[in-house]
């Protein structure tokens, strides 16, 4: 058995929360299972990366750019949820630089889906298909994006359906879309058990955003069956169940790695599609996602865990496993 203070390979070194103050208790403290620690790591050697959501356009990605100097906050990737379709040549190309400046990955949303698309079903209890796209036309709608979105200098898209993920990945083969563009899952059809996950990696993606309800021993079940990096937010949106992991920050790497650490933001007003009625909040907003940021970087220094961060400006995921094209 290990004693809970020593550290395991692959993983933060440090302690538990509250661990030493209940030591002194006499409360007994669980010790770390050896077999729980992720054995995958970044190409790099890292094993964790940081994201901010939620960035809606030039002005946002400057109020984050700024607020993450002025705090201290890495940031590795930015990513924007309005879809590409809502920004304009000169806003990505803007974007594309300031990202390129600072060596930070942006990433943009493709297309039209199914929460603005014509049909109710997503209003209904069941949800309908969420955000898949529906029909050829939608279909269509995500490829025009990813393109002009890569011709622009957009090296990361998101997407939230499974035909758009391999279509996508089918393109960048074929060398349509630039060989280094990596394809992000959305968390609003994030994969829930070790099968999905690796069904998902196999239809091209380079990084899936699990639930965050998912418990720790689900991330160690995905880490049986796949290495593909994992997005996790530390702090969900409302529409994705609002839940706070800020403790589990440091088992979340140690178990999930590769993973990037995305700190969203409860109790916050939607944001898509924005628009300039949305300034106000979209900026407060960025500004308190990089102060949650700050937030979870603290306590992962205060329980000595702090180590393993891939080197700023890295991006790719290394050698994943594919269905054959």
């Amino acid at each position: 058995m290990t004693d809970a203070s020593t550290p395991l390979p692959g993983s933060p070194a440090g302690r538990r929360p509250g661990e030493t103050a209940l030591a002194a208790l006499g409360h007994p403290v669980p010790p770390l299972n050896p077999s729980d620690a992720s054995p995958h790591a970044f190409p790099d050697g890292g094993t964790w990366r940081t994201e901010i959501p939620s960035v809606e356009g030039p002005e946002a990605l400057a109020t984050v750019l700024k607020e993450a100097e002025t705090l201290g906050v890495p940031v590795h990737r930015i990513s924007q949820g309005s879809g590409v379709w809502m920004l304009s040549d000169a806003e990505i190309t803007e974007m594309v630089g300031a990202c390129a400046e600072h060596d930070v990955e942006l990433c943009l949303f493709t297309g039209p889906r199914g929460t603005w698309d014509t049909g109710a079903g997503t209003r209904t209890l069941s949800g309908g298909a969420g955000l898949r796209a529906r029909g050829h036309d939608a279909l269509a709608g995500c490829v025009e994006d990813a393109v002009r979105a890569t011709e622009l200098g957009v090296r990361c898209l998101l997407v939230a359906d499974e035909g758009v993920l391999l279509t996508l990945h089918r393109l960048r083969t074929r060398g349509v879309l630039p060989a280094d563009t990596t394809l992000k899952v959305s968390a609003l059809i994030g994969p829930v058990n070790p099968a999905s996950y690796s069904v998902y990696e196999r239809l091209g993606a380079d990084s899936i955003n699990i639930p965050s309800d998912l418990t720790l021993e689900h991330l160690t079940e995905i880490r049986r069956v796949s290495r593909a990096p994992m997005d996790f937010y530390l702090e969900a949106p409302d529409d994705l169940g609002g839940y706070v992991r800020m403790y589990d920050v440091a088992e979340l790497i140690r178990r999930g790695a590769p993973i990037y650490l995305k700190f969203g933001l409860s109790k916050a007003p939607g944001l898509y599609p924005y628009g300039a009625h949305l300034r106000d909040v979209t900026l407060d907003t960025a500004r308190e996602r990089v102060r949650r940021g700050r937030l979870a970087l603290d306590l992962l220094a205060r329980l000595g865990a702090d180590t393993g961060m891939s080197p700023l400006g890295s991006r790719l995921p290394g050698p994943l496993d594919r269905f054959p094209d």
